[in-house]
């Protein structure tokens, strides 16, 4: 770790320096003892405790640390002219590229961006060494996703001889050297500012929202930064003449409440900067899925079946690797244009079976067979439980046990021979029209 001399940091007019992490007095533009700009002044510094930590784009940067001549090149992770991007490096956001973007458009943006297609097991392996350094900072680590978390610092200044943020400051530097990625971020008072605050000066980024500027400071800003307002509430809020975090201020829990249902509640104290919730080691996935992009459109069953039993093995594997079932099996379908359709349906009892995943997706997908075309199919299921209680015996259906049988056994032998060992007549030699499912890095 960066070696940091204990100093005396109680007096909030002292900032620090984000390089050196020299104790800094006085309002100068640049560190006594190293001359970096990279200085942090805030009254409440030593006062906060909530963090969020968020690795700056994240999959560029890993590509980008392990191939040097892709240090000053726009640089797009994605798969194909037909996918979306996964991530942008900076390079690339600057001429407008963005997440979830489809790459034509992209690459339209920008030309001469070097595609690279995602690495999975990669990212999995660096995330999982940020999350270790997180983790020798405080128990009370909140994964986000691969590439962020939260920390609750609380307390952890006798262990480490400095307060909260230079802790912080600390293990930013220290990623950057060990890892050779960079990361940004946000210390407050609550998970939701403290969100906020880590995007606001990426990358390389570290921000303080303290507890007394909060409300006159989200009183600026518009509604979308608040958790849940996506574009379809933005413009319900919208067209109720509602743009900006300070009209919701001014407005009465009731009226928001009568308005917008749960929703308005949450509405009213995030627009206060008032969020109880504390950050848990325990996070559970809400969903299990797979999806993937097709080469070209398809609208046949004999097409999307063979792709769809494909991805209800991917799905039904990662919940017996984890030892978790579902209960609602939901169907994803993106359209020419780009619109997105869901349909789910509820079983009577969790499943981890691929054959069950894969006959509840056939019948939500013959309603949707109607000739229209297809850029993407998705299977997944939600509802998750411990397995302990999934698939009981089917009296109705006498074949599902047979069929539960025979998939157990082939499990057995993927086991040991690899996943192409054993093929269903679904699958075998089908579905060549797809790539690997693209995930996202925001």
């Amino acid at each position: 770790m960066f070696a940091v001399k204990a100093m005396p940091v109680n007096d909030p007019s002292h900032g620090f320096c984000r390089d050196c992490l020299g104790l800094q007095r006085g309002t100068g533009p640049r560190c006594h003892a190293c001359g970096s700009p990279r200085l942090l002044r805030h009254a409440e510094l030593y006062k906060l405790h909530l963090a969020h930590i968020d690795c700056d784009a994240f999959y560029a940067a890993v590509e980008k640390r392990d191939n040097p001549d892709l240090k000053d090149k726009p640089v797009i992770i994605g798969g194909g002219k037909r996918g979306v991007v996964s991530t942008a490096c900076y390079i690339a956001r600057i001429h407008g590229v963005r997440s979830a973007m489809p790459m034509f458009k992209a690459l339209e943006a920008c030309p001469e961006a070097v595609v690279v297609k995602p690495d999975m097991e990669k990212y999995v392996r660096v995330g999982r060494e940020v999350r270790a350094m997180m983790q020798a900072l405080t128990p009370l680590v909140e994964p986000i996703s691969i590439d962020e978390a939260f920390l609750d610092l609380d307390g952890t200044e006798r262990l480490h001889g400095l307060p909260p943020a230079l802790v912080l400051a600390r293990f930013a530097a220290a990623v950057e050297k060990e890892i050779g990625i960079t990361v940004s971020a946000g210390l407050s008072y609550c998970k939701f500012l403290a969100k906020i605050a880590s995007d606001f000066r990426k990358p390389r980024g570290f921000a303080v929202i303290g507890e007394a500027e909060a409300v006159g400071f989200l009183a600026q800003q518009p509604v979308t930064m608040i958790w849940g307002v996506g574009k379809a509430f933005a413009a319900t809020l919208e067209h109720d003449g509602i743009r900006s975090i300070g009209q919701l201020q001014r407005m009465d829990r009731g009226d928001l409440m009568r308005r917008y249902g749960t929703m308005g509640s949450r509405l009213y104290h995030l627009s206060r900067g008032q969020d109880d919730r504390q950050v848990s080691p325990e996070h559970e996935a809400k969903s299990v899925s797979a999806e993937t992009t097709f080469d070209t459109d398809l609208g046949t069953s004999a097409d999307l079946v063979p792709v769809l039993r494909a991805l209800s093995e991917k799905v039904s594997a990662r919940l017996k690797k984890a030892g978790i079932a579902g209960r609602t099996v939901v169907l994803k379908l993106k359209t020419q244009d780009f619109k997105t359709k869901t349909r789910n349906r509820q079983l009577a009892d969790p499943t981890r079976l691929a054959d069950r995943i894969f006959q509840t997706g056939m019948q939500l997908l013959a309603r949707e067979t109607d000739g229209t075309k297809y850029r993407l199919l998705g299977i997944g299921v939600s509802d998750l439980s411990d397995d302990g209680r999934a698939d009981p015996p089917d009296l109705v259906d006498v074949q599902s046990r047979k069929r539960a049988l025979a998939e157990g056994a082939i499990d057995v032998l993927r086991g040991k021979f690899g996943r192409q060992a054993v093929e269903t007549g679904y699958t075998f030699g089908k579905g060549r029209n797809t790539r690997p499912p693209e995930p996202l890095d925001d």
